[in-house]
């Protein structure tokens, strides 16, 4: 059981409001310091690797498609996963397995109108 899931559930709801507050801007941060650049970028890259319909899904308002850590890290590489991790200081199945869990209602919430929206 990661940190994250021992906190949520301890203190429920607002870990998961603190987690769609903050996330994306980490997540953002982190990606500032790959080759993806964004989290528009990251969605591209997932695109291209193969992992377009699931993309696809949490853009748009149905049910959104899961994801394995280990088709996050085929998809990005050991270098972009490698960097992410060294943001933040875990390592690269721990980040692709967070990915994995937390990217599809991310993305979904961050596409009301099925286009990725900047984070306020």
């Amino acid at each position: 059981m990661s940190l994250l899931d021992g906190l949520k559930g301890a203190l429920g709801g607002l870990v998961e409001q603190a987690e769609a507050q903050f996330l994306p801007e980490l997540l953002s941060k982190a990606l500032a310091s790959t080759s993806l650049g964004s989290l528009q970028g990251l969605l591209e890259k997932l695109q291209a690797s193969g992992l377009g319909p699931q993309v696809a899904s949490w853009l748009g308002s149905g049910a959104n498609q899961p994801v394995t850590g280990d088709q996050i890290e085929a998809a990005l590489g050991d270098t972009i996963i490698g960097k992410i991790a060294s943001t933040f200081n875990r390592s690269p199945d721990e980040v692709a397995g967070f990915l994995a869990a937390h990217l599809p209602t991310l993305i979904n919430a961050l596409s009301p109108n099925g286009a990725l929206q900047p984070h306020a």
